[in-house]
């Protein structure tokens, strides 16, 4: 199982993306790191699903842009 330090090495943890670009974004709880489902991005200063259109209610801690693959851990 990949640590949370592992984790965060794969994603973008400053900043933010430019509007409108699709992303995978890497979320945090009390149990934990865990990657959304579906695709993201991020739009006026927030960030939704790309498909509803829906904020997100989840602690973001990494981004990437989609399509790109985590290395196998």
């Amino acid at each position: 199982m990949a640590t949370r330090e592992q984790r965060l090495a794969d994603f973008t943890t400053e900043g933010i993306p430019p509007e409108k670009v699709s992303c995978q974004l890497l979320c945090e709880d009390h149990v934990g790191t865990y990657m959304l489902p579906f695709v993201c991005q991020f739009h006026q200063g927030q960030w939704v699903n790309e498909k509803t259109g829906l904020p997100i209610d989840a602690k973001v801690v990494g981004w990437r842009p989609a399509g790109r693959s985590a290395p196998a851990i």
